[in-house]
Order: C-alpha cells, then structure tokens, then sequence
C-alpha cells in the first residue's frame, strides 16, 4: 500500500502528463479541425464547379461572365515562385552552412549561425516590400520592359527568406556526421575543402534534402512577399519577367473583401486552401522521411 506522500507523488505525476499529453495534443487537433473546415466548404464548392474542371482548368477568372474556376494558373504560378526561391536558397543556404560547419573558426561561427537565424524573424511583408522597392527596379533596370510587378523579383525575396531554414537543417545536418568519416579523409590525404566536398556533404545528403524540402514547403505557403511583389494576374506563363499569382496571395486578396459568406466563390477560397493543405501536407512529409533517413543511418 502506498503512502500517504507517495500517493500525492503519483497523482502529481500523472497530473503532469496529462497535461503534457493535453499540450502535445493541440497542434493534431488544431490541424484536423482545419482540415475538416476545408474539406466541408470544399466539398459544398465542388457540389457546383466539378472537381476536373477546378484541378485541370487553365483559366482562372471567377469574377468575369462566364465565370472561370480552373486552379492551373494558380497553382503554376506558386510553383514558379517557389522553385526560383529555391534556385537562390538552394546555394546561399547549403554554401553557408558548409562554411558555418566546417570552415568558420568558433568565434566567427558563433557570430554567422546567429546572423543567418535571424533572417528568419524578419516579416515577411517588410520582404515584400524590399522585393518592391529595391529588387524591382534592379530587375526593371537589367531587363528593360519589364514591369513592376514581376514573378523574378518575388522568387529573388523569398530566396533570402527560405535561406534561414535550409542553413540551419543544413548545418545540423553536416555536424551530425561522425568525425572519423573526415579523420578518414584527412588521413587519405585530402584537403579541408575535399573532404567537406567529397565525404561530409555526401554522407549528410539526406538531411540536406530534407532541409531544401522544408524551404521549398516555406516558399510555396508564402503570402505577402508574393501578394506585394509578384502581382495579381493569374496565367500560365513561365516568363518570370510577367506578373503573376500563387493561390496564398489569391485567398489573401479575396478573403479580406466582401465576399458573401456561402457564395461560390467564397467556397472557392477554401477549395484552394485545400489544395495548398494538401501540397504542403505531401511535401512536409516527404522531408520528415528524409530526416528520419538521415537519422537511421548515423544512429
């Protein structure tokens, strides 16, 4: 039988864990219930506009007779902007945290893994507004006719936005990696260079996938960087000197008007945030396999 202290202990305990367990519980909760929210407006937008013409349409107009609800040029142009991201992201991020790794001495990296992180607490519009007023007229100046909304000046912005992320999964990616694995390549003969090159680089290729993964996730949910910057017209051009638009900065210009509330095309809003739920959800995914790939293979 348990005494009178030790009974308090345990209910203490268990009170705790019910409480952690509480906690640990909202953020699935959170992500259901707005996933059933989309999945109930969606479902009643796709009672009226057919699923194949809302995912296989190439015209997006739902404010023109007849009206038009084809997602295509919404989705193109997401993916567009998310992938010029990435080529800008891609070497910044992986660069930085190849030298922050295995290059910089501590003090130096104690000062470079900060300044890098901190691009991450910046908001986003004050990116927009960089991509508007600097990053716009630089692209207006190199590639005259261009206007000021363009899809080259917006992928430029995020770039830099999504470099904190693939940095600093990057880097924790790289110090994983066992110490042998460069003892080995210095004992070979090779330089610092090849062996972060040739043997650490390769052996941390999954993380560093999983990292560019993450980023490229962070892109494609991107709002007002891209609602500021890129423009407001829907199409299917790949031209990244031509205004286009992202489904985040389709639902950010409508959802803040005065759409009635039942009317399609406030249904259409949540039909393309499903889309977007979706499209991250796959992605988001797809580098948590990554990571626990990496994690198996230095366990």
């Amino acid at each position: 039988m348990l005494r009178t202290g030790q009974g308090w202990q345990l209910v203490r305990e268990r009170a705790v864990v019910g409480m952690l367990f509480s906690a640990s519980s909202v953020a699935t909760v959170t992500t259901i219930a707005i996933f059933l929210t989309l999945i109930v407006n969606g479902w009643e937008f796709f009672s009226v506009v057919p699923m194949r013409e809302f995912l296989l349409g190439t015209v997006w107009a739902p404010d023109f007779v007849p009206r038009s609800f084809g997602s295509l040029p919404l989705v193109k142009g997401t993916f567009q902007i998310a992938l010029g991201a990435l080529v800008v992201a891609l070497p910044l991020g992986v660069g930085s945290a190849l030298y922050v790794s295995e290059f910089a001495p501590g003090r130096l990296r104690a000062v470079l893994k900060p300044a890098i992180e901190i691009l991450a607490g910046i908001p986003s519009i004050v990116f927009g507004l960089v991509a508007l007023f600097v990053i716009s007229p630089i692209v207006r100046q190199l590639f005259p006719g261009t206007g000021v909304f363009n899809a080259a000046s917006a992928a430029v912005a995020l770039g830099v936005m999504v470099v904190p992320i693939i940095a600093a999964i990057s880097e924790d990616a790289l110090r994983a990696v066992p110490r042998e694995l460069r003892e080995g390549a210095f004992a070979l003969g090779a330089t610092r260079w090849e062996a972060a090159w040739n043997v650490v680089l390769p052996a941390a290729r999954s993380g560093v996938i999983a990292s560019v993964i993450l980023g490229f996730s962070r892109a494609i949910g991107e709002t007002m960087a891209v609602t500021l910057a890129a423009g407001l017209v829907p199409n299917m051009s790949w031209n990244f000197l031509e205004p286009t638009q992202t489904i985040t900065a389709f639902i950010a210009n409508r959802a803040g008007g005065d759409l009635p509330t039942g009317s399609i095309e406030y249904r259409a809003i949540f039909a393309l945030g499903l889309v977007l739920f979706v499209i991250t959800f796959v992605i988001n995914l797809v580098a948590q396999f990554s990571l626990a790939a990496q994690r198996r293979k230095f366990s």
